[in-house]
């Protein structure tokens, strides 16, 4: 499975604003250079998005084994599939920072 950089960017940006998450104001030179954002802040709120994810889909689990009857079977099988496909997604942008760090580990200086 091949994910494109800019599509998993765009996907990170809408789970941020879809988890009503505070983005940072955008500083006067950032409007000329949009990649000056720090990248480890961008990836820490990525990260924090799908943990976030990962447990309210465990509580909403928690919740229908337990009974409670606002919860339905469907809406406990979206939010996990939701929650393992930003995984699967985070994991893969893992992998290609690791492969980018070796390329230019191994570039001769």
């Amino acid at each position: 499975m091949e994910i494109k950089a800019q599509s998993l960017y765009q996907e990170m940006q809408a789970m941020a604003s879809g988890a009503k998450l505070d983005i940072p104001t955008v500083s006067p030179q950032a409007e000329f250079n949009p990649s000056s954002k720090n990248f480890g802040d961008m990836l820490g709120q990525a990260i924090n998005t799908v943990n976030e994810m990962q447990l309210d889909s465990k509580n909403k689990q928690i919740a229908f084994e337990m009974g409670d009857k606002s919860m339905s079977l469907a809406d406990v099988m979206v939010t996990k599939e939701k929650s393992g496909i930003a995984f699967e997604a985070t994991v893969q942008v893992r992998n290609k920072v690791m492969e980018a760090y070796k390329q230019i580990m191994n570039m001769p200086v």
